[in-house]
């Protein structure tokens, strides 16, 4: 039995309907659960009524003080920005060196590259650890730098390939015709034109180091956890804190990461990422 125009049509109406609900449940219950958390950590009593009985803000107050979120705040800093850095310096060279240089075994380089962000963090964190702590890294500030390259120097060559590959090489071979070496060519001609693919990889390994957990908690120690470690080890202890000052901590640490976040999708350009359009320069030359 064929179906006829109009049932197609019903059966459409019904299937958009049925994913527009679904988007609408999920926004509703994520609305939901940042808004309970955001109004209870303003709240000064919120028992068995539908809106606290007031609002105040020394919940953030205590939760600065008791937490210690300077010290905090500041080791998050320091982490963040030396894994960019890191990353940026060592990363960009290499999506260069993979993006326009062809060599034995680059697809099973490729697929080590891939692997630290296709394996789940905890599969490749227990280990990494063992080593860290082994070497006497572990525990230390430079233990949690190096556990969070793991992943983010992978992220930025795999972000940063796209961009270079919709730079013409006819721009680089005329580089070189005029005199520039490998290094004025990359520093005066290729980082100009990929700055906002730059940009767009280290804003979202920024995003990633401030969010990621699992490698952070693993290989930190009491003077190096990083804001969302001690947001776990806060929320543990929820029993002896009021929890308003735990909800304020969350809000803290949601409100920096969408800051960031919001910034980097500033810089990205998705279709830049997803689609690789590799420049027809070497065929046309």
């Amino acid at each position: 039995m064929k179906t006829t125009t109009n049932e197609r049509s019903v059966l459409d109406k019904i299937w958009i309907y049925a994913v527009w609900t679904f988007v609408a449940f999920f926004v509703l219950n994520l609305v939901g659960v940042v808004g309970a958390v955001a109004v209870n950590s303003f709240a000064t009593r919120w028992l068995g009524t539908w809106m606290p009985n007031g609002y105040t803000f020394h919940w953030y107050l205590d939760a600065w003080r008791e937490f210690q979120l300077g010290k905090i705040l500041k080791v998050t800093f320091e982490v963040v920005g030396a894994v960019v850095l890191i990353s940026g310096l060592l990363g960009v060279p290499a999506a260069y060196a993979l993006s326009r240089r062809e060599f034995p075994g680059k697809r099973a380089v490729m697929l080590l590259f891939l692997l630290p962000l296709l394996v789940p963090p905890m599969t490749i964190g227990i280990p990494l650890a063992t080593v860290l702590y082994r070497f006497g890294v572990g525990g230390t500030i430079w233990g949690v730098i190096l556990a969070n390259l793991v992943p983010s120097l992978p992220f930025v060559i795999l972000i940063t390939m796209p961009f270079i590959d919709q730079i013409d090489q006819r721009v680089e071979q005329a580089a070189k015709v005029f005199g520039a070496n490998t290094l004025k060519l990359f520093t005066h001609v290729l980082v100009p034109l990929l700055t906002p693919g730059i940009l767009a990889a280290l804003l979202l390994v920024l995003v990633r180091t401030i969010a990621m957990f699992e490698l952070t908690f693993l290989t930190s120690g009491p003077t190096s956890q990083t804001l969302v470690v001690a947001l776990y080890y806060a929320v543990d202890a929820a029993g002896v804190r009021a929890g308003q000052s735990v909800d304020a901590m969350a809000m803290i640490y949601m409100i920096t990461t969408l800051v960031w976040l919001l910034i980097a999708l500033r810089f990205v350009n998705p279709t830049q990422i997803v689609g690789r359009q590799p420049a027809s320069a070497g065929s046309d030359a």
